[in-house]
């Protein structure tokens, strides 16, 4: 019997500014770029940013892009540092 093994492609690399989840971490961040096939997300909200898988990741839902993009207004009009 022959086993057939899918081979799967990695994703396509976002836009800059891309928002994604990190399922791994379930936390909505930016797409910043590539770097050696990992890729690097920021809060929303400004911060650190942290490395993911490329598979490891997804498109936000349409709630969490509402709830990413009123953060970051919010988190602007308090003057905080983005």
């Amino acid at each position: 019997m022959d086993v057939v093994v899918k081979r799967q492609e990695p994703p396509s690399v976002p836009a800059l500014g891309t928002l994604l989840v990190d399922v791994l971490q379930d936390r909505v961040g930016e797409f910043r770029g590539e770097w050696f096939g990992l890729w690097y997300l920021r809060p929303v909200t400004g911060g650190t940013e942290w490395t993911v898988v490329p598979g490891s990741t997804r498109p936000v839902t349409p709630e969490q892009r509402l709830r990413a993009e009123t953060a970051r207004r919010n988190a602007r009009s308090r003057g905080e540092l983005l």
